[in-house]
């Protein structure tokens, strides 16, 4: 007795292995998703409780607690800003430099750093600053 095997293809197709993989790509991206870095300079700002939000075309001065000091998010020496900040003031505009300053900064480096920028041309100065948060005040 002689057995035939038929060989039928399959009309239908399984998608069972195709959902394991697309959940398990899900999951993949939801979890790598939250180790996803924040650019920018670590800066704790003063509280203040009249905080105004400023929206002119503006340059940043950052000052972290360390010393360092970054002109628009790029890190630059001491000595260098005043050059560097030439190239960013536009002559007849009066553009706003923004001081985001560390609250453990020390006053001697924020006039020094305001000093230059003066000798450079600048002429309007802002101090950034968080908002008070609700339920807590200024001692």
């Amino acid at each position: 007795m002689k057995f035939e095997m038929e060989r039928k293809y399959l009309s239908t197709f399984s998608f069972s292995s195709l959902t394991d993989i697309v959940l398990l790509l899900l999951i993949f991206f939801l979890l790598s998703s939250s180790f996803i870095i924040q650019p920018g300079i670590k800066v704790q700002l003063p509280r203040t409780e009249t905080a105004a939000f400023h929206s002119e075309k503006s340059i940043y001065i950052t000052i972290t607690r360390a010393g360092s000091i970054y002109l628009n998010d790029r890190q630059i020496s001491l000595g260098m800003l005043g050059a560097e900040l030439r190239r960013f003031i536009v002559s007849g505009e009066k553009q706003v430099i923004v001081m985001r300053a560390d609250k453990e900064v020390k006053l001697d480096l924020a006039v020094k750093v305001m000093d230059i920028c003066k000798a450079a041309g600048a002429e309007k100065f802002l101090i950034g600053t968080q908002p008070q948060q609700e339920g807590t005040s200024v001692q």
